[in-house]
């Protein structure tokens, strides 16, 4: 075989140092001529399998050349080549087929318009030209070169380097005869530097599991959904007017399998619904389980943005979990972090050799607190990234709505920093966070109609929940950080000084209605040293268990959605541990059954009484009886709806309060349908027995009339007219067996909180 000599284009395209290959690859006219040119490394001979011509090897490379008649050479012509293993390959040349992406996709990309940018970057199997292959795409704006890299081509970057479409910064290739579960990466050069990366593909909708960090060609086949009721009921749900209840869930230390094995998307799916439905809870609310490398972050330092983790499965696994908790009733909700992203060497860090995805400054590009980085929300490209990975969740597989994290720290430029850099007007706002936080929430909620996106922000932002065209953020809910803190704190003092601090428990009620607010007792509480939700509450065994119940019990007659992580709801002992599951094995002692017992009646009390939910956020659904009784630490309060009513009163002493005079809406019968000290969860059983309770004419607290109660000690107890129960004996028989230690059966629980 005679060779030629390299000129400087074939130079670069050997030394994979070309930016634009195509040009100097693959079928191209030269005067009368037709020239096919391929680059093929670790190969010894090449033929074109349509016509059956040998290709000239040029001198000094693995670039292989033919010259012909230009109708001896077919568009989709075809290659036979031996590696230097002596086998021999059959495949159509990549650089044969024309540019895939539309220059309208990349235009809209450029605008940060493209709502559904996932659908043409990253990697996707297709058919061109009648041919199956993948069509690779990434955007790398700083970079000289990109390539496609893996297993098969040896993860060799001379071998599959990809065309740049213009100014877009974009990068595309379709390879041929690959399909799903191919591994791969990019291999980018830097155009100034000439450094070279390896990176994981951005938009990668699967990747290998830790510590490997290649990304995986998913499967184009559709997944059959059956919950069209629950998404066509979502779209048009009264949400605000529903009860909410969530239960917050890290997967890796739910449940594991026998031998402490993670359990399949699937496994979990059967378990936590069967689990969450006998609790009451309305929602599943998932720790990040978008893929990340290191497995004490939780997920919220995340690398595959687009991608379920591979710990548990697929993603078809994945949408199976969603679709299963969705045809027994539960919501999902995803833990979503557009705030920051971490340092890994295969990530979004330089992605192209050039701060790319973060600020180049680290005074805006840094978080010190967590050592990871903050995204540029001055791109275009960047904002179209976290856009559309937020409608990618909601929309491909089905959830119910996001919990955006750490919001406070994309809200302000000096969040948890002494150096940093104002913005034009010289405030401390992140201008474009803001306009991003907006954007976000305006297309989500145009997009998929009844989803609900929640933030996690716990400063004194106005209108977090209001909608953009009024000056607020837009999200749906926020959680109420504040009330938390103060409840926490509170809870924790010896009630003996309690009464100095009682404000702390009324303060929530002057900004209540300000937001529409949820009530979340999260992870974060129960981390970190803070201790377990158990550890916090004061006093001797039985006060700390008696405290917890009376803190759920003030939590889920508080207005506002509610949400608990998991093992908070049976009293777990230890702080929480993302590396071993919980401590189920305490529900063989009677106080944490109580416990459990009381957070399940709570649910069911909340979800099926409308005074305790159809006003979460107007005062119109809570009025103050009396807030003034420091002295005794002692609330009365009550819930309504738009026609009926319940009365709460709390004692956050050990004291007990016999013959304690309430004033009520409405003179009549009243009923105690729950009691945090029953028996049944594991306290003295003190309250206002099986009896209706008849009002008296006495004027109370402002009231036509008022009762004469027992407040247990430790203990809050919930009244409610009698009249307007469906049968006055329901709540006789449930407090029979509550005062006997044996549960109602489930058709007196439905009857009771229906």
């Amino acid at each position: 075989m005679t060779t030629r000599k390299i000129n400087e284009d074939l130079r670069k395209i050997a030394e994979a140092r070309h930016h634009d290959p195509c040009a100097v690859l693959g079928r191209h006219v030269e005067g009368d001529q037709v020239v096919v040119r391929v680059h093929f490394p670790n190969c010894t001979e090449v033929t074109i399998a349509d016509g059956g011509f040998p290709m000239e090897r040029i001198e000094g490379t693995d670039i292989f050349e033919w010259r012909g008649e230009a109708d001896q050479v077919p568009q989709g012509y075809r290659l036979i080549w031996k590696d230097t293993d002596h086998h021999e390959h059959l495949t159509h040349d990549p650089y044969s087929f024309a540019p895939q992406l539309s220059d309208y996709d990349l235009h809209l990309f450029g605008e940060g318009k493209h709502w559904h940018a996932y659908r043409i970057l990253g990697a996707h199997p297709k058919v061109v030209d009648e041919v199956a292959g993948i069509l690779f795409a990434v955007w790398a704006p700083n970079a000289g070169r990109v390539s496609v890299v893996g297993d098969f081509n040896r993860w060799d970057g001379r071998a599959h380097p990809m065309r740049v479409r213009g100014g877009s910064g974009v990068w595309e290739l379709f390879i041929p005869e690959l399909g799903p579960g191919t591994l791969y990466k990019f291999e980018i050069r830097n155009r100034n530097s000439g450094e070279i990366l390896l990176k994981s593909d951005p938009y990668g909708q699967a990747f290998e599991q830790r510590p490997k960090t290649a990304s995986i060609v998913t499967s184009a086949s559709p997944f059959e959904w059956h919950d069209q009721d629950w998404m066509a009921a979502r779209e048009k749900s009264d949400w605000l007017h529903n009860p909410i209840s969530v239960y917050e869930v890290h997967l890796g230390s739910w449940q594991r399998g026998w031998e402490g094995e993670f359990l399949n998307y699937r496994e979990l799916a059967k378990r936590l619904v069967e689990y969450v439905q006998e609790m009451g809870f309305t929602h599943i609310e998932l720790l990040p389980i978008t893929e990340h490398p290191y497995d004490p972050s939780w997920g919220y330092q995340t690398t595959g943005y687009y991608a379920p983790t591979s710990r548990f499965g697929s993603p078809e696994d994945f949408r199976w979990f969603v679709d299963y908790c969705h045809r027994h009733g539960i919501g999902v909700f995803l833990d979503w972090v557009p705030a920051h992203f971490p340092k890994d060497a295969h990530g979004l860090a330089r992605f192209d050799g050039e701060p790319l995805y973060e600020h180049a400054d680290p005074r805006r590009g840094e978080h010190l607190d967590w050592s990871t980085l903050i995204y540029n929300y001055d791109r275009h490209e960047v904002k179209n990234f976290l856009l559309s990975n937020a409608l990618y969740w909601l929309q491909e597989f089905h959830l119910d709505g996001l919990r955006v994290d750490a919001v406070a720290s994309m809200l302000y430029l000096d969040y948890s920093r002494t150096e940093w850099i104002p913005n034009q007007y010289g405030g401390r706002e992140n201008l474009e966070a803001i306009e991003f936080l907006r954007e976000m929430n305006t297309v989500v909620h145009g997009e998929q109609p009844g989803v609900l996106i929640m933030a996690e922000e716990s400063t004194a932002w106005p209108q977090v929940t209001r909608p953009t065209y009024l000056g607020g953020l837009g999200f749906s809910i926020k959680w109420n950080m504040g009330w938390m803190n103060d409840t926490l704190e509170y809870i924790s003092l010896d009630p003996i000084y309690r009464h100095y601090h009682h404000g702390e428990l009324t303060f929530s009620m002057i900004y209540a209605f300000t937001e529409n607010f949820l009530l979340p007792f999260s992870h974060d509480e129960v981390v970190h040293g803070k201790g377990s939700m158990l550890n916090k509450m004061p006093g001797d065994e039985w006060q700390r268990f008696a405290n917890l119940r009376l803190l759920y019990t003030y939590m889920f007659t508080h207005p506002g959605k509610k949400l608990l992580f998991m093992g908070t709801e049976f009293a777990q002992g230890t702080e929480w541990d993302a590396t071993r599951v919980l401590d189920w094995y305490t529900l063989d002692y009677p106080f944490h059954q109580g416990v459990q017992r009381s957070v399940k009646d709570l649910n069911r009390l909340y979800t099926g009484s409308a005074p305790l939910h159809r006003h979460d956020f107007k005062d119109d659904g809570f009025e103050w009886i009396d807030c003034n009784d420091a002295q005794n630490s002692v609330l009365v309060y009550q819930r309504k709806s738009d026609d009926d009513f319940v009365v709460i009163a709390l004692n956050f002493t050990p004291i007990p309060r016999e013959n304690y005079r309430i004033g009520v809406p409405e003179p009549g019968s009243y009923s105690e349908v729950f009691n945090s000290d029953s028996e049944y969860y594991g306290g003295s059983n003190m309250g206002n027995g099986p009896s209706l309770l008849l009002s008296d004419d006495k004027e109370w607290m402002s009231r036509p009339a008022s009762l004469l109660v027992t407040l247990p000690p430790l203990g809050g107890i919930i009244l409610k007219r009698a009249s307007s129960l469906r049968d006055p004996s329901v709540a006789g028989r449930e407090r029979e067996a509550a005062a006997s230690g044996v549960p109602t059966s489930d058709s007196d629980e439905a009857e009771r909180t229906a």
